[in-house]
């Protein structure tokens, strides 16, 4: 009861029509000092950093609604406390004694009040200790996530390198340990040669949910022509005919199927090839080219090829020539999913799509594996579920011992199609998982002797970064940075516990990982949880990774969206932007670098940077 009067007094409104009075103000900051220092009282133990005990202030002062505060304070010209975060305690003190100033009084006898930290240069010396040396020309640090390629490309790796970036992301969910040890080897070159530092971050795969395998398709090769919006062709589809047994087709994109040799060798260049499709059409194939390595021909129609297609070569006076096709891929499995329709989740085998089923019997829902199954046995009915980054959603009907229901509730009217390997979230289910999981701990090993930080996926407690720590320890590897991860909504609940827990080791740091939160948390609040993040980050002094699909689509195709350049703008807030890889990520270096060197000249953190405006002029100048 008494808390609550006291919270009732801190956020009583000041009067709008009177001015504010000094000795108001006095008594409403000291009811919050008294507060934030309670508060540290009671987590003595935990607090016992500078960081940790600034990050304690700020919380107990953010358990108040402010705002009329603020605008009292704002009126006598005094801060309103909005950029409190690095030191909040000594910030209010400063306040109260301008108050006591303004009113004549003597300068305030505080309790608890000790020569304040100074949390800037506290900030500055973490980032340094988890991404080393500033760069020359921006503060704000380049972190790349590496393709396959850079194990083996050295060339791609220093490009990267002399782009700017300043941390290399191995992500240890793909690829092999062989992989991640070549990446970082040519990264360290790179580096060397380049004459400038940059660290190597290994991100663990951790408790990753999703879709299993999925029953392949039928072996189908579709033919299409390249048509306007009149259905007029442009380009007739192509398809090369070559030897069995014969090598790879040397152009990317073109359709190759295998036929047997003596009848290729009988084709000539303007011969027409006869068949019906897979629905029974009849169809012609017009030969191009004959070429070293088979025969090239083309379809002015959409035709579907499958193993029992059957060619005929028509030529005047040798009569009928059959073939038939070999090498047909089979289609990648993928599940058509409507609203209203039931997938089910399933602890382990072979995803299937919906069937009819037999006479009599019920239709078999649609259905997919999933990877963790622990995951499974720890969801209710009427809990969410998102699939493939939240493209596809739905809610659980019904749970049995083998499998979930989940009734499909997002998904376009034509239906959305979902494939293997696909993330699955569980938003509204309480999971009680390992964020270490036995995969994870093997690739420690690796971890420990080529990174200089590592990432810790789906952190959701302090005793996850403790348990991390611990493996580190073993391994003769304390020194470590670790980035902790967060991209569940637990993970958002719990992250004052775990910046505590992380303050307690050498370097340490936190992803945003926007993706995944977005999805836990709802597209809707991701720009409010993402301040927050960034806000408990700084009071406690700790470095921001600000991560997922920064210039993604840049990156990915060579062209960035206008929404992507305003995103990456706000990136300079963080200590580091992660990009993801690309056929157009040294262009999207570029930019970013471009970004990020304008920014830092306007805004450190949350405070802007008055620098001279060269744009306009007061009028009459």
């Amino acid at each position: 009861m008494e808390e609550t009067i006291q919270r009732e007094r801190l956020d009583a409104p000041s009067s709008a029509d009177a001015a504010p009075s000094c000795a108001a103000l006095i008594v409403r900051l000291e009811a919050l000092r008294r507060s934030m220092l309670e508060a540290e009282a009671r987590l003595r133990d935990a607090a016992a950093s500078p960081s940790a005990r600034n990050l304690v202030h700020y919380l107990a002062l953010r358990r108040h609604d402010l705002r009329s505060l603020q605008d009292s304070l704002a009126a006598l010209g005094l801060s309103s406390l909005g950029r409190a975060e690095p030191n909040v305690l000594a910030t209010v003190d400063r306040v109260l004694a301008a108050l006591h100033a303004l009113s004549g009084r003597p300068p305030p006898q505080l309790a608890g009040a000790a020569a304040p930290a100074d949390g800037r240069a506290l900030l500055a010396r973490r980032i340094e200790a988890l991404f080393g040396a500033t760069p020359r020309q921006r503060s704000t640090r380049i972190m790349v996530t590496l393709p396959t390629e850079a194990a083996s490309q050295a060339a791609l790796v220093r490009s990267l390198v002399d782009s700017g970036m300043d941390v290399a992301r191995i992500n240890c969910a793909h690829d092999s340990a062989g992989d991640w040890i070549a990446m970082a080897t040519q990264v360290r070159k790179a580096a060397r040669d380049a004459g400038r530092p940059v660290r190597v971050l290994m991100d663990l795969a951790g408790p990753k949910i999703r879709t299993g395998p999925i029953a392949p398709g039928p072996c189908v090769l579709k033919l299409k022509p390249e048509r306007d919006a009149f259905g007029v062709t442009l380009a007739p589809a192509r398809l090369l005919l070559r030897p069995r047994c014969a090598a790879p087709a040397p152009e990317p994109g073109l359709p190759a199927l295998e036929v047997d040799a003596d009848w290729l060798a009988r084709l000539r260049d303007g011969d027409k090839v006869e068949f019906e499709d897979a629905r029974q059409r009849r169809r012609e194939l017009r030969v191009l080219q004959t070429r070293a390595d088979g025969v090239l021909l083309q379809c002015e129609r959409t035709a579907y090829l499958d193993a029992q297609t059957t060619l005929r070569l028509q030529r005047h006076g040798h009569g009928a020539a059959c073939a038939t096709l070999q090498g047909l891929q089979a289609r990648e499995g993928r599940l058509l999913l409507h609203p209203g329709q039931t997938l089910r989740l399933l602890h382990d085998g072979i995803g299937q799509p919906e069937s009819s089923g037999a006479p009599g019997r019920s239709r078999a829902p649609a259905s997919v594996a999933c990877t963790l199954p622990a995951a499974l046995k720890q969801v209710r009915e009427g809990e969410r579920v998102c699939f493939d980054d939240g493209r596809i959603g739905g809610v659980v009907h019904h749970v049995a011992s083998r499998w979930v229901d989940v009734r499909i509730t997002q998904a376009r009217a034509q239906g959305d199609k979902l494939a293997a390997d696909k993330g699955i979230n569980l938003p509204d289910s309480r999971l009680d998982l390992p964020a270490l999981t036995d995969k994870d701990i093997v690739d420690l090993a690796v971890v420990a002797r080529h990174a200089d930080m590592v990432g810790l996926s789906f952190a959701q407690s302090a005793a996850d970064v403790q348990t991390l720590r611990r493996h580190l320890g073993a391994l003769c590897a304390g020194h470590l940075g670790v980035v902790l991860k967060i991209e569940t909504r637990r993970a958002f609940e719990h992250l004052p516990e775990m910046l505590l827990a992380a303050l307690d080791g050498p370097a340490a740091g936190v992803m945003i990982a926007r993706g995944d939160l977005a999805v836990e948390c709802g597209f809707e609040r991701l720009a409010e949880v993402q301040e927050e993040i960034l806000w408990a980050c700084e009071a406690s002094h700790m470095p921001v990774v600000w991560a997922t699909q920064v210039l993604e689509t840049l990156a990915q195709t060579g062209r960035p969206s206008r929404a992507e350049i305003t995103d990456a703008a706000m990136g300079e807030r963080a200590d580091c932007v992660m990009l993801n890889k690309g056929a157009h990520i040294v262009a999207a270096m570029h930019t970013l670098d471009d970004i990020l060197r304008r920014m830092q000249q306007h805004q450190a953190k949350k405070r802007p940077l008055l620098r001279a405006l060269k744009s306009w002029a007061p009028p009459g100048h």
